[in-house]
């Protein structure tokens, strides 16, 4: 355990202790508010390429439980904590958040205040961050390698390099097609809950391809980065808006849906990640509680005459999923299959299945 240092970009520098993987890196900082849900959140593919600041001061306590893992293995660039927690107790743990980092190749930092860094990306915006075992001697060179970061080619390098299936062939109550921009592990446990059986496309698939497979509904996972940053999936997605297969899409999915029908997407000032994002429905009026992942939004324009009914978020007002009009699609900015919870809008499922049921039956 050696010391170390954050250098965020606006030149603030905070000192810290390594643990995990001793390597220096730059990546853009974002922070999460969960209490719990660490082990989702070090998996998440949607944090690729981001150093993630956790808000909650001791983590680790619960260890490490790999079948709680939404892909693989640790997903985050680097993971910055206030204490990180070695004598975890639980009955499932099979080590500790130190060793898996170290394991993973992945640097951690503990013993810095993580909520002072919290409130300078939520007074000052988004921005990226250095973790480096020593003081560069070119400040200013530093900050500018710093600033010019870019998480690029984020989808492609997080999705599965061919089309695979999964559930059961024989009895199963639909066939769903998804295309993997980043995929959650659970999303794939709630349709198989439901007796779906599964084709996980990649990211690079064509139109032709996935509606080739005949599914009754097609679903759009999450994924990591700016969602403009792929123009092929939009056009493959304007397609497939077409085709009258229903579509349910969840984060990523849900910004290039949007694309694919003329809307636009905006960067937020610090996105919203974490467990507790109030979110109103307004096909029924009900707020729900949601966990959500995201640094950029959908914006409403002159093209939401296409949608039926909005879902929006209680604490800005942005756009957090649409009913569309004359499409069978329903698509949400936050994360329904929330495996660390809340479980509010796990029911969005049972809408899904429920319009493949109506498009089955015609």
């Amino acid at each position: 355990m050696g010391k170390c240092y954050l250098i965020l970009e606006n030149g603030r520098v905070f000192e810290g202790v390594r643990f995990g993987a001793e390597k220096d890196v730059v990546a853009e900082i974002a922070f999460t508010t969960g209490v719990g849900g660490y082990l989702e959140t070090l998996s998440d593919k949607s944090f690729h390429g981001q150093a993630v600041v956790q808000t909650f001061p001791v983590i680790g306590n619960y260890g490490v439980i790999p079948s709680d893992f939404e892909s693989e293995g640790v997903q985050v660039a680097a993971y910055i904590v206030r204490e990180v927690c070695d004598a975890p107790s639980n009955f499932r743990s099979e080590g500790t958040v130190r060793e898996l980092l170290e394991k993973s190749g992945v640097p951690g930092v503990m013993g810095v205040d993580t909520r002072a860094v919290t409130r300078i990306i939520r007074e000052q915006g988004a921005m990226n961050v250095m973790i480096c075992s020593e003081l560069p001697a070119d400040m200013d060179a530093a900050l500018e390698k710093i600033k010019s970061y870019k998480v690029k080619d984020a989808v492609a390098a997080v999705s599965c390099g061919e089309k695979y299936d999964v559930g059961p062939e024989k009895r199963a109550r639909f066939h769903v097609a998804m295309i993997d921009y980043g995929l959650k592990q659970n999303i794939l446990r709630e349709l198989l809950k439901r007796g779906c059986r599964v084709t996980v496309f990649p990211q690079s698939a064509t139109a032709k391809e996935v509606l080739a497979a005949k599914p009754d509904g097609i679903m759009l996972s999450n994924g990591p980065g700016d969602p403009k940053d792929n123009p092929e999936a939009i056009k493959t997605l304007a397609e497939i808006a077409k085709s009258g297969v229903p579509v349910f899409a969840i984060c990523l999915g849900h910004q290039l849906f949007a694309l694919a029908n003329g809307f636009s997407s905006e960067k937020l000032k610090y996105g919203h990640r974490g467990e507790n994002q109030p979110v109103r429905c307004e096909k029924n009026g009900r707020v729900y509680v949601t966990s959500q992942n995201h640094g950029y939004a959908i914006i409403k324009t002159d093209k939401s005459a296409a949608v039926s009914s909005y879902w929006t978020n209680e604490n800005d007002g942005t756009v957090e999923g649409m009913y569309y009009k004359d499409i069978p699609a329903l698509t949400v900015q936050f994360h329904p299959e929330a495996c660390g919870g809340p479980h509010d809008t796990e029911f969005l499922f049972d809408e899904f299945i429920a319009m493949m049921n109506e498009k089955k039956s015609k």
